[in-house]
């Protein structure tokens, strides 16, 4: 390759995992307060295969390539900014960004991005930006799970699903998990998931009713909405506050709304890509303090499925789609 370019996963038209091409691009250059990252690997995240069929664009200025999580070196950058934010150049971080993470380099806001855990190898590391992230905004901020409370989790096998468990455990919570096989509830009891319902045999809202002895979780994380929100409505305890991060079930609900009023219920939701530098800057600093030392002490660890080749970003995307995996699917980069 010539030099000031690198190896990219593009997508090459909407469609299939084929769709996904190995392509050579110019190397981003590292803007005011960014820095420039030599990739050792890449997350993989349903938001990815939603761009690639066309239905999740990226936001106004961020790379057309899909990824939304690195780990790597930093290369180059604002200096300033790196300085201010404890990093130098060689360190080993990951990053959240809003787009270009499938490739050799990306370039980063300094403020997305975190010291890879003491321990941690580059795939490890890369499977934490987009779910805790994800996980932390939602479940500690939006749904401002208590310790003593009870979360349920719709896909508890997922990447959010597995981050979620361990999270919520770690903060003292019971956690109960909905899974699509009995495989997969056992996955995730493993992961220290409190109790776990195949939601294919069995009603997930009469065993949350039957485990809670009729009281109710306090906080719940979908990932399906549609048809789910009704039944979630019931299945919260009073003050409970359900936290809505896709809609794979579809973006039309109906509920008893009175009901959201006699048990004084929240329902809300966010997108964490669009948002600001500044909003993903104060997640990365509740992260950095309360998180990575539970990392670091092994209390909380990333769950990786699989890794693939940067090259084999179709089989990846391929595996995704299947919904066969539990936790993470990585790629890895040649350094």
């Amino acid at each position: 390759m010539e030099a000031n370019t690198m190896r990219a996963v593009e997508i090459t038209s909407y469609g299939a995992p084929d769709v996904l091409r190995m392509g050579v691009r110019p190397m981003p250059v590292a803007a005011e307060g960014e820095v420039l990252i030599r990739v050792a690997a890449s997350g993989i995240n349903r938001p990815d295969v939603l761009q690639r069929k066309g239905h999740y664009a990226p936001p106004p200025g961020a790379s057309d390539l899909p990824g939304l999580e690195v780990a790597g070196v930093i290369v180059a950058g604002d200096e300033a900014a790196m300085g201010k934010a404890g990093f130098k150049l060689g360190d080993r971080v990951c990053a959240l960004v809003a787009g270009g993470g499938y490739a050799s380099f990306c370039a980063a806001p300094v403020e997305q991005c975190l010291p890879v855990p003491a321990g941690f190898s580059d795939v490890q590391a890369a499977a934490l930006p987009e779910t805790f992230f994800t996980v932390w905004s939602n479940v500690f901020d939006r749904g401002a799970l208590q310790p003593g409370e009870t979360l349920l989790v719709q896909g508890g096998s997922s990447g959010i699903g597995v981050t979620a468990i361990q999270l919520a455990k770690a903060w003292g919570a019971t956690v109960i998990v909905t899974a699509g096989s009995d495989a997969k509830c056992d996955d995730c009891l493993k992961l220290g998931a409190d109790h776990a319902i195949n939601y294919k045999t069995q009603d997930f809202a009469a065993e949350v009713q039957r485990i809670t002895a009729g009281e109710g979780v306090n906080v719940i994380l979908d990932m399906v909405a549609g048809s789910y929100v009704a039944r979630e409505v019931q299945c919260l305890a009073p003050d409970g506050r359900l936290v809505i991060i896709a809609v794979q079930g579809g973006v039309k609900a109906e509920f008893d709304a009175g009901l959201v009023l006699r048990k004084r219920l929240t329902v809300t939701g966010s997108t964490l890509r669009p948002r600001s530098v500044a909003f993903k800057a104060a997640i990365a600093e509740a992260l950095k303090r309360n998180v990575w030392p539970l990392l670091e002490s092994g209390k909380v660890r990333p769950a990786i499925y699989r890794e693939f080749d940067a090259a084999d970003a179709a089989q990846a995307h391929a595996l995704m789609e299947s919904s066969q995996h539990t936790g993470k699917i990585v790629l890895t980069w040649e350094t």
